[in-house]
C-alpha cells in the first residue's frame, strides 16, 4: 500500500546563531511529520524556539543544518526566490501582527498575493474571501480605520483567499482580547475545516493548542515528550 506525502517534514532540523561571540543553540536536531489535512500545535513557553521552528518550516529562514520538505520538495535547498516560489505555490500565512500593508484597503491587502501569483480574477476571489469573514462592508478601509479583530479577519481572508495546502498560524490571538481571539480563533478553524488545509499553529495558550489534533511540545530547541493527541 502506497503511503501518502507528508504534507510539511523536517528532517534533523538544527538552528544556531552567534551571540557574543558565542554560538547559541535554539533548535537542536528536530524530527517531524505532518499529514495532508492535519492540524498540529507547537507550544512552548516564550524563548523555546517554536516561531524559529516555523520559520525554518516555512522557509522564511534556513537552517543552520537538516531540511525541511514542502510536499516532498526541499526548501531548505532553495534559494530566495525558490523558496518564496514554494510558500506562493503552498502557504497560507497569519501572524500575532496581522502584517498588513497600511496603503492598501482591506481589499487590497487580500487581492495582493492572488495578483503576485497571476491570479486573473484577483478581485473576484478577494470579495469573496472577505464575505466569508464577515468584512463585505470594510473593503475600502485601510488598517488603521479597522479593529485588531477587524485586521485579523482581513489576514485570515488573504491567507485562505489563494487556497493554500498548507496553513502556518504563528500566536494568531497574540494581539487580541479574550473575546475578540475566541472569536478568530472559531473562525479560523471553521474555514480551515471548510478548506481541508493543512494547519501548524504556534501558541503558548492549551485552550487554544487542544482545537488540533496533535500537540507538540517544545522546551529548550526540543520536543520533551511524544506525540500527544488533542481535542479534535
Amino acid at each position: 500500500m502506497m503511503q501518502t506525502p507528508l504534507a510539511v517534514e523536517a528532517i534533523e532540523l538544527s538552528k544556531t546563531v552567534s551571540s557574543n561571540g558565542n554560538e547559541l543553540s535554539i533548535l537542536s536536531k528536530l524530527n517531524l511529520a505532518i499529514s495532508h489535512s492535519e492540524r498540529v500545535a507547537i507550544v512552548g513557553s516564550s524563548g523555546s524556539g517554536k516561531s524559529t521552528l516555523l520559520s525554518l518550516l516555512a522557509g522564511l529562514d534556513s537552517p543552520t543544518s537538516g531540511k525541511v520538505l514542502i510536499s516532498q520538495e526541499n526548501i531548505s535547498a532553495q534559494d530566495e526566490d525558490g523558496r518564496a516560489a514554494l510558500r506562493a505555490k503552498y502557504m497560507g500565512f497569519v501572524f500575532q501582527s496581522f502584517q498588513l500593508l497600511p496603503s492598501l484597503t482591506a481589499l487590497e491587502n487580500v487581492m495582493l498575493p492572488l495578483q503576485l501569483t497571476g491570479k486573473a480574477n484577483a478581485r473576484a476571489i478577494a470579495l469573496e474571501a472577505l464575505e466569508k469573514v464577515g468584512l463585505a462592508d470594510r473593503l475600502t478601509h485601510y488598517p488603521k480605520q479597522l479593529s485588531g479583530g477587524e485586521q485579523q479577519r482581513v489576514a485570515i481572508a488573504r491567507a485562505f483567499a489563494p487556497k493554500p495546502a498548507i496553513l502556518f498560524a504563528d500566536e494568531p490571538t497574540g494581539n487580541l482580547d479574550a473575546v475578540t481571539g475566541e472569536r478568530i480563533i472559531d473562525l479560523l478553524f471553521s474555514l480551515n475545516e471548510v478548506a481541508n488545509t493543512t494547519l501548524v499553529l504556534v501558541t503558548h495558550d492549551m485552550t487554544l493548542a487542544k482545537r488540533c489534533e496533535r500537540i507538540l511540545h517544545l522546551k529548550s530547541g526540543h520536543f520533551t515528550e511524544a506525540d500527544i493527541e488533542a481535542g479534535a
